[in-house]
């Protein structure tokens, strides 16, 4: 069954955070009186003086002009630091990083705005010459022990190349990947991020693979993630990427918070042209070679926007192919390893993503555990909610006052795979016109050992349930077959 208090877990997580994030007392304060690049009471200066120190630091920003910069701004020290700001925009008609945390300190920002030159798109670049920029970026290193606090407040970030927000606690830095599939090693350290009043749009028009907010986490680290009264719209890749590859778990809570309109990079308007004229197809086994299978495109404005994916029978012969364009989604958790996957959103809206709005993969040893109320996913490319789990570990959800509709694929997935039981509850549920070729509002599958349960309750499901491997309890359709 569903944890009967999911929320114990985030409560004292946030406590935790909101703890190492309270700068003492005694520390150094540093005030900026001028909106100028450099020099004398600039932030630049602020910086370079607060690395200096040995004690945490905090840096007001009381100029009432906004802060123009020229290179990015860096902070080198490992003490934790504090950003106080009261709405200025710290801005840049570069391609360059705002701001870069280089030794994994912990950062504290409040009321302010970080801002690139937009106008980025997969026909212009921002890596063609160099690595896109980003708005914030804490870089891990590999001796980093305990946790990495990044705690923003009021803070918005905007018009950059790449991630709008990255924590990186990968060694092979942009080249990480994913969790599920992801290479490099990082540090012990586990990473923490609360966001609250946090607004990012318009990042990541300039990469492939450029997210609103990105955290990578190797090694034996957790990722512990929140946020609150937030918005994340029209990034290139995906609103919320978190990657957790190796041993470490992944827990993540989302309240009053929007995921909208992101995914866009990869245009199909501008690629769908590019791919071959048989994109996919299946196979009786010996009826096709995989010489055969078209290559993989080329000579595109960015060949990364296309995926191949090509599976054979034993016998070497083609079972299936796809050539597709590799589109993103509102809000994805990838969690890889000995680790779990728990996630509680709560008023949470998903609307118009590229891919799924809301795709949850946790692959390896590890469960997934995950509630939804008081939510709607609307009008994805594919999936309103994708929840998938591979490996020795379950599943148990609970989708609770929900409405997802007009998902070009399926309204809720559930997904378990090898040896985990799969067990999800759908209460006062509204599901209609999803069409991804067979019009599923609920799809819940075991496809492996493991046993599976979707128990349906006072819920509308009107595009209907489609269920593999698993048992059904749907209270509406029991009563309408007693009469």
């Amino acid at each position: 069954m569903f944890p009967t208090n999911p929320l114990k877990s985030f409560v004292f997580a946030g406590a935790l955070v909101a703890a190492a994030s309270a700068a003492p007392a005694s520390a150094a304060e540093l005030l900026v009186t001028t909106g100028a690049d450099s020099g004398e009471g600039s932030l630049r200066a602020a910086l370079e003086q607060a690395a200096k120190g040995e004690g945490n630091a905090q840096i007001f920003v009381t100029t009432g002009d906004d802060i123009q910069i020229e290179t990015p701004l860096t902070y080198e020290g490992t003490a934790p630091l504090g950003l106080y700001g009261s709405g200025q925009v710290i801005k840049t008609d570069k391609n360059i990083n705002l701001l870069a945390v280089t030794k994994g300190a912990d950062l504290t920002v409040n009321e302010l705005s970080f801002q690139g030159p937009g106008g980025f798109s997969i026909e212009k670049r921002g890596d063609k010459n160099g690595p896109a920029g980003k708005g914030i970026f804490i870089g891990v290193p590999k001796d980093r022990t305990g946790t990495v606090h990044l705690d923003l407040q009021k803070v918005t970030v905007s018009d950059v190349a790449g991630h709008g927000v990255h924590v990186s606690d990968c060694s092979l830095a942009d080249s990480c990947g994913n969790g599920g599939g992801g290479e490099g090693s990082g540090s012990p350290a586990s990473v923490s991020v609360r966001l609250s009043d946090v607004e990012i749009a318009n990042a990541g028009q300039g990469r492939f693979d450029g997210d609103g907010l990105r955290v990578d986490e190797r090694s034996e680290g957790d990722i512990v993630f929140h946020a609150h009264h937030s918005k994340f719209t029209h990034m290139g890749a995906d609103g919320i990427e978190l990657d957790e590859g190796e041993a470490g778990s992944v827990i993540a809570t989302a309240v009053d918070t929007a995921f909208n309109e992101n995914g866009t990079y990869c245009d199909p308007k501008l690629l769908e042209k590019l791919l071959p004229q048989k994109a996919k197809g299946k196979f009786e086994d010996g009826e096709m070679a995989e010489a055969d299978v078209p290559a993989n495109v080329t000579g595109s404005p960015d060949d990364s926007c296309f995926e191949r994916e090509v599976k054979l029978y034993d016998s070497g012969a083609v079972k299936k192919y796809e050539i597709a364009i590799d589109l993103d989604d509102g809000f994805d958790i990838d969690e890889a390893g000995e680790g779990d996957l728990i996630a509680v959103l709560s008023d949470v809206e998903v609307k118009d993503n590229h891919d799924e709005g809301i795709d949850f993969d946790e692959a390896d040893a590890g469960k997934v555990s995950f509630s939804f109320r008081d939510g709607e996913a609307e009008g994805q490319t594919d999936d309103g909610v994708k929840i998938s789990e591979e490996g020795a570990g379950g599943v148990t959800a609970l989708v609770h006052e929900v409405s997802s509709k007009k998902n070009g694929g399926k309204g809720l997935v559930f997904e378990q795979a090898d040896e985990g039981d799969i067990d999800v509850v759908a209460v006062k549920v509204e599901t209609e016109g999803n069409d991804d070729g067979d019009k599923t509002g609920i799809e819940v599958v075991q496809d492996g050992d493991g046993k599976g349960m979707l128990t349906v309750r006072d819920s509308d499901i009107e595009d209907g349930i489609t269920a593999e491997g698993v048992e059904v309890k749907d209270e509406a359709m029991a009563k309408r077959a007693s009469r």
